[in-house]
């Protein structure tokens, strides 16, 4: 059986990894991406628990982020077209000037 702390370890750096690209990047589409990537450390950490508890309520939790994932990958998708046809630019500071 797979060690908890791993999971736990690998599923931290992920999030970080992900915070990080999300505070300190100003491209859309790369902000969502790592928006994505924290979703997917946070199921790592479902599923692990899951698994360390030998029950399917983590892999039950982690698929409905999956959902929810998928759909703020196309949310976030149809934002960046949209942006981008505006303003040519996927710079997140275009989006000031499409709010009046």
């Amino acid at each position: 059986m797979a060690n908890l702390h791993g999971y736990l370890l690998l599923g931290a750096m992920l999030f970080g990894l992900g915070l990080v690209g999300f505070l300190a990047r100003r491209n859309l589409i790369v902000i969502f991406l790592s928006a994505e990537l924290m979703l997917q450390g946070v199921v790592l950490n479902l599923v692990g628990f899951g698994r360390f508890h030998r029950d399917l309520d983590g892999q039950a939790f982690a698929g409905f982020i999956l959902v929810i994932a998928a759909v703020e990958a196309g949310l976030g998708l149809a934002l960046a077209v949209l942006l981008l046809r505006r303003k040519g630019t996927p710079d997140v500071e275009a989006w000031r000037a499409l709010r009046g």
